[in-house]
């Protein structure tokens, strides 16, 4: 049995927008650095055997205030939007805009991944680490999406329950895994926790991805 602590990175300033990101590199926001400067303090006298980040700087640098030995993995990093990156919803193609909101899988955007396809390389990462670290103990610092589509495969949730999971900025869920030869078992513990902010509500960052 693993048990990983699956967080999101602080907020940035194009969390705080609704703009798009994606894979483009934003940068924490004032209050992002806050937020992860917050966590780290919570998280002082964790022993993690290891932390885990997707090497998009808002993931890496909220990873960086828990610990300063990173492992980055690619597979780690927000879905790729495609032509929605840097955009506000205003500036999305409406009946695009409505299908990403009722149903999120049957989106094809050309040059954008599929919530499938996020899904398939998150969860062989979150895979390779429970296999490595097994009977110990990992940080993941990811995104909304890949954090959503992780929730959803091993609480054996249908990906269209992904609005249905809320992810906010520096969030921390906590499941144990237990992977046998066919299958697997998870134990959720703890779902959108930001009690390091002072709050089990936090509404800032409702927007785009």
């Amino acid at each position: 049995m693993i048990r990983i602590y699956l967080i999101r990175h602080g907020q940035t300033q194009w969390n705080k927008e609704g703009r798009y990101q994606g894979q483009i590199d934003t940068e924490l926001s004032e209050l992002g650095l806050e937020q992860a400067e917050k966590l780290g303090s919570f998280f002082k006298d964790y022993n993690f055997d290891c932390v885990i980040a997707s090497p998009l700087k808002r993931a890496m640098i909220t990873a960086s205030k828990i610990s300063k030995d990173l492992i980055l993995d690619e597979r780690l990093k927000e879905i790729n939007h495609g032509p929605w990156e840097g955009k506000l919803s205003s500036e999305i193609n409406e009946e695009e805009l409505a299908l990403w909101k009722s149903n999120p899988c049957a989106l094809n955007i050309a040059l954008a991944e599929s919530l499938f396809d996020v899904q398939k390389r998150s969860v062989n990462a979150i895979y390779d680490y429970a296999k490595k670290f097994d009977n110990k103990t990992i940080c993941v610092v990811a995104h909304d999406a890949v954090n959503k589509v992780i929730l959803s495969y091993f609480l054996k949730l249908p990906l269209l329950s992904f609005w249905n999971i809320k992810q906010d900025n520096t969030c921390v869920n906590i499941f144990d895994l237990e992977i046998t030869k066919n299958s697997f078992e998870c134990t959720l513990h703890t779902l959108n926790n930001t009690i390091h902010l002072n709050t089990l509500l936090n509404d800032t960052s409702k927007q785009a991805l």
